[in-house]
């Protein structure tokens, strides 16, 4: 083996600009949300990444302990990253394409809170069944 044997492959520093760009927004939002609470939504179906820089982050940000999914309409994925308050959410259709694509920067990503109508429609059947068990 000799040295032209050896493959090399060089980052593309533009690739890296970008990921880097979108963790100094990502900061900045978590900033804002621990100064003030305020939430915020990167779309990432919106941003010019290539498929490397798409890993990148995925890579930097990584997978934290918690993991929800959701099954209506089509299934969504979403995970806390590594870095807590950080949220990725990926929405597909029935047919398993990614429909949406998320950083959200919340305590808790809004899809999971539940709607006030759901919760006083829960609360009257489990009225009724107390009702009926009496």
């Amino acid at each position: 083996m000799s040295i032209q044997d050896i493959q090399i492959k060089v980052a593309d520093a533009h690739s890296i600009g970008n990921i880097n760009a979108i963790l100094n927004e990502i900061a900045t939002h978590l900033g804002n949300l621990v100064a003030r609470g305020d939430n915020a939504l990167i779309d990432l179906k919106s941003l010019p990444f290539s498929p490397d820089e798409y890993e990148g982050l995925r890579a930097m940000l990584g997978r934290g302990e918690v993991t929800a999914r959701l099954d209506s309409i089509g299934d969504s994925e979403i995970y806390e990253t590594h870095f807590p308050g950080v949220w990725w959410v990926t929405h597909y259709n029935v047919e398993g394409d990614i429909v949406a694509d998320l950083i959200e920067i919340a305590d808790v990503p809004a899809i999971l809170h539940s709607q006030w109508e759901d919760v006083r429609t829960g609360l009257g059947r489990l009225r009724n069944i107390l009702s009926q068990s009496e």
